[in-house]
């Protein structure tokens, strides 16, 4: 009898001990797991104006005229000027296309005729008068996307608050279409003139779209005015 006794104690106190250690166990996990903290979602979209600069012109030879833009930064550093993307175009790779982003537009126009430039670009073999032209970005997306095939595309509307509730109103359609919104804005002193910049990441669908029924009823609905116009290129560095 003594012996049994003995051995209950013994198993009462092994069961307790087991129950004591699961649930240290699990206070402990749980605890661990509520100071874990929450994962947070980058946020890539910029909404805040951003002054750009544009340029296209065809050059002779791509490396010689790297070699002199690149040489000629510290003009555009001094004039609020700052690298963004350099690209060329995907018919004609002579034909270069460079965006900057500018703090102050006026100096930045005023950059655009200096005699500077026009002597920097003869040097770096631009060939026949390039083409410069200024935009306000209000959309910015900056995440990662594959393609570093590009489309801009710039076209004149009825009024731009019509067009741009339209526009993101169908962003959905697009990206369906092979296309990525990169960016959009309008001139500076005329918001009737908008530029849209897309990822192209099916150029078979993006194409089929761009010639589709659909999308000329979205550009009559939305107020669109003439045929856009339409450059196909290639990022070949981005700062």
């Amino acid at each position: 009898m003594l012996f049994g006794a003995t051995m209950v104690l013994l198993i009462s106190c092994g069961g307790n001990d087991e129950k004591k250690n699961s649930e240290s166990s699990t206070s402990t996990d749980t605890t661990a797991a509520s100071t874990t903290p929450a994962a947070t979602a980058v946020n890539t979209t910029i909404t805040t104006p951003q002054g750009m600069m544009s340029v296209m012109h065809k050059v002779a030879d791509f490396a010689k005229w790297k070699m002199a833009y690149d040489g000629h930064d510290s003009a555009r550093l001094a004039n609020g000027i700052h690298n963004y993307v350099v690209a060329r175009g995907v018919e004609d790779s002579n034909m270069v296309f460079v965006t900057t982003k500018v703090e102050d537009m006026d100096k930045a126009k005023a950059f655009a005729k200096d005699p500077g430039l026009k002597k920097a670009m003869q040097k770096g073999g631009v060939v026949g008068a390039p083409t410069i032209s200024f935009a306000t970005m209000v959309f910015q997306d900056t995440a990662a996307v594959d393609s570093k095939l590009r489309s801009r595309t710039t076209f004149k509307v009825k009024d731009w608050d019509a067009w741009k509730k339209a526009f993101d109103s169908t962003r959905g359609m697009i990206t369906d279409n092979g296309l990525t919104v990169r960016a959009y804005g309008h001139d500076p002193a005329d918001n009737h003139s908008v530029v849209l910049v897309t990822a192209i990441t099916d150029t078979a669908k993006a194409r089929a779209y761009w010639n589709s029924d659909v999308l000329k009823q979205r550009r009559a609905a939305s107020g669109v005015i003439g045929t856009p116009q339409r450059f196909i290129f290639t990022i070949v560095q981005r700062y």
